[in-house]
């Protein structure tokens, strides 16, 4: 069953959604008072305003910046050197008031938009990458995922939902949908002969579907159901079927909290159902 509403897949489509999905985070770091920017957000060690400086950085970086020479002290939260390297943006800004940093994502958002605007791009053509060069296509769909995320990161400290049918919401279903396969067959680790179907009531409805098989090689491999295409008929194997919304299967899936911090029903398997959902984040 396709999503809707729809994720885009046209340049167009996905560079009017990261623009959206931007101006959203500056819209709300306009409504924050002081107090609102220093409120802590469920991403480990960040704040509202660290939220939105390290969007800031990201683009600035891959619009052309160098990364900032900043010491970053040992906190918790960083772990590896792209830890520091991604803490580095927002140490640089923990002394700004809120407001000069959303000015500066204001900044930076109209320089992303001139570069992605030249007639000469193409959902093909290579260009700068948090992962390094990939097709422009993948880098806006990655960031748009990454800051919705970090905006849904914002809403949730400040109780302001919000933007869950929005295309950023739609592409990150529509990533996870596509990744399912994977994450049901080989990181959750579910036996061949099972059915695993996530019905995702909205905003963003939609159902997915995997049948786990057995590979030419004998590693287990995960088919998708509902493509429209083959395996439509999911009545000869194991069914476990989980219904959630598009808050909770995307907050699940961006490696925010634990089960036990979403709402989620299940027919069939728990212990299969648990597993895959552990297994689900695809971004953090």
């Amino acid at each position: 069953m396709p999503l809707h509403p729809a994720a885009p897949h046209d340049l167009p489509g996905l560079v009017q959604a990261y623009c959206q999905t931007v101006q959203a985070v500056i819209d709300i770091g306009r409504s924050c008072s002081d107090r609102d920017f220093d409120k802590p957000t469920v991403y480990d060690g960040w704040t509202v305003k660290d939220q939105v400086s390290h969007v800031v950085g990201v683009e600035q970086w891959l619009s052309g910046s160098p990364l900032p020479r900043v010491p970053v002290p040992d906190y918790r939260h960083v772990r590896t050197e792209r830890d520091r390297a991604r803490e580095s943006m927002v140490e640089l800004r923990r002394r700004m008031i809120g407001s000069k940093v959303v000015d500066e994502l204001e900044g930076v958002l109209a320089k992303r938009m001139m570069q992605l605007d030249d007639p000469e791009l193409t959902l093909e053509t290579e260009v700068k990458g948090v992962g390094g060069p990939a097709p422009a296509g993948e880098v806006l769909r990655e960031r748009i995922m990454d800051v919705w995320t970090h905006e849904q990161d914002m809403r949730q400290a400040l109780g302001r939902p919000g933007g869950l049918d929005a295309p950023g919401a739609a592409i990150f279903m529509d990533t996870l949908c596509t990744e399912l396969p994977r994450l049901v067959a080989r990181d959750a680790g579910i036996d061949p002969g099972n059915i695993v179907i996530f019905d995702i009531t909205g905003p963003v409805v939609g159902r997915a579907g995997v049948r786990v098989e057995v590979a030419e090689d004998g590693s287990p491999l995960g088919t998708p159901l509902f493509t429209g295409t083959v395996h439509e008929h999911p009545e000869d194997g194991q069914v476990t079927s989980i219904t959630l919304s598009t808050d909770a299967i995307t907050r699940r899936a961006a490696g925010r909290g634990s089960l036990g911090d979403i709402h989620y029903t299940v027919q069939g398997d728990e212990e299969v159902a648990v597993r895959v959902l552990q297994a689900l984040p695809i971004t953090h």
